[in-house]
């Protein structure tokens, strides 16, 4: 009988100190976040120097309510896996650092994690993956579309070329003087309006998967201060409801086109966006007619956790990939060459 596999995951790329306990690449076992939303907020982001103090500070009580929660001890554990990059380098570090430790004092393998890659394996919790799949990346620093042949490729076939998404959410936000994190925010309002405003949609050229949302934002700006020099009233209900409905027309747009060329089994859906009723009600619909399966996870698995980063870890352990005591942050990591 096959023993179990037990990953410990740990997760510090932004202001999650994140720490988790995955069973056999699928079962939770647990998932402990620390979030720092209420120290950046006041600052209407993410400050990297407070980002990587509160890690030093909470990184220690996650991992040991991770795995007082588990029942388990380090003795039970069978790999360390850590977020490599991308992220904020001060953040990355900690959890590195935390992670190599605990690796070398308890003589565990390492396995570096691509952040991106733990969105992705985030869905394995909720449903298995089959291939050939394609998924979905939605989040405040990256839009991309990934298309899966197995476990461990990753081929990048569109990506955004300015703002990703969740980027366009939280400027557009504050030009409404929504608090930070704007996304949620934007969701909950334009729920209550109407997207009667005729805001851009950036197709890019033909053929292309890439993703453009600068312009949007910009449209969303100039819109604004046009109607104040007018001396007109913009419902900020259907400011965010249009800027909403631009968004998602272009994701699932693409998202669809992509499945039909490269026919895939399945769509899965990741990152912090991937939170957002609009989306996913609209990606719902729009996979009605599609002949693929579509998995969008569970809310607690959309944001940042460290679940996602345990569950890709298993899969690059026990494909035999290490990590070295040298591993180093590394905010730059390309995802087709990690």
């Amino acid at each position: 009988m096959k023993k179990d596999t037990f990953v410990l995951g740990i997760e510090t790329s932004c202001d999650e100190t994140a720490v988790a306990i995955i069973k056999n690449g699928t079962e939770i076992v647990t998932n402990i976040v620390s979030s720092q939303i209420e120290s950046h907020k006041r600052f209407g982001g993410v400050v990297p120097e407070i980002a990587s103090r509160h890690h030093v500070e909470q990184v220690t009580f996650v991992l040991e309510e991770a795995l007082e929660q588990a029942r388990m001890t380090m003795d039970d554990i069978d790999c360390v896996a850590v977020t490599e990059g991308p992220g904020l380098v001060g953040a990355l570090l900690i959890g590195v650092n935390a992670a190599k430790a605990l690796a070398f004092a308890h003589n565990k393998p390492l396995v570096g994690v691509h952040h991106i890659a733990g969105h992705i394996y985030a869905n394995r919790l909720v449903e298995e993956m089959r291939f050939p799949l394609l998924s979905l990346v939605v989040s405040g620093g990256h839009t991309e579309l990934v298309f899966m042949k197995e476990h461990g490729s990753f081929q990048v076939i569109g990506e955004t070329r300015d703002d990703a998404a969740g980027e366009a959410y939280d400027k557009v936000a504050r030009t409404l003087s929504l608090p930070y994190p704007g996304g949620p925010h934007i969701d909950r309002l334009a729920e209550e309006g109407e997207p009667n405003l005729d805001l851009p949609r950036s197709w890019l050229e033909e053929g292309s998967y890439d993703f453009s949302f600068s312009g949007l934002k910009s449209a969303v700006i100039n819109t604004l201060h046009n109607a104040k020099q007018k001396g007109l009233t913009i419902h900020p209900q259907d400011l965010a409801a249009s800027f909403q409905a631009s968004v998602i027309d272009v994701l699932v747009t693409k998202t669809v086109k992509a499945v039909n060329e490269y026919g895939v089994e399945q769509v899965l859906v990741a990152g912090g966006v991937a939170a957002n009723k609009g989306l996913r009600a609209a990606l719902q619909e729009a996979f009605e007619s599609v002949d693929a399966e579509l998995i969008i996870p569970p809310l607690a698995l959309c944001t940042d956790n460290a679940a996602m980063i345990a569950a890709a870890g298993t899969v690059l352990y026990e494909q035999g990939k290490r990590g070295r005591m040298d591993m180093n942050a590394n905010p730059g990591l390309d995802i087709e060459n990690f």
